[in-house]
């Protein structure tokens, strides 16, 4: 008679998990990296391969340790990829 596996009690855990809304894209202003990514889904190798590609928008430099995206360009950007790809 072939052996059955009894089924082990399973231990529930509770996940604390926290609900962020999801990121806008601001009309006007300027975005940091980290926040282009966040609505780009492309790593940091890839944008700035675009970047020197021309295929993505060009940063402005506002210091020299601070870089930024128009927030508009990005959107441009976004809503641009959206018609070449319908």
């Amino acid at each position: 008679m072939p052996k059955t596996n009894s089924l082990l009690p399973v231990a529930t855990v509770a996940v604390a998990t926290t609900s962020r809304p999801a990121p806008t894209l601001p009309e006007t202003g300027f975005l940091r990296q980290q926040q282009v990514l966040a609505f780009v889904p492309i790593s940091k190798s890839t944008l700035w391969r675009r970047i020197q590609e021309k295929t993505f928008p060009k940063p402005l430099k506002l210091s020299p340790r601070v870089t930024v995206w128009r927030a508009e360009d990005i959107r441009k950007w976004i809503l641009l990829q959206a018609v070449e790809t319908a």
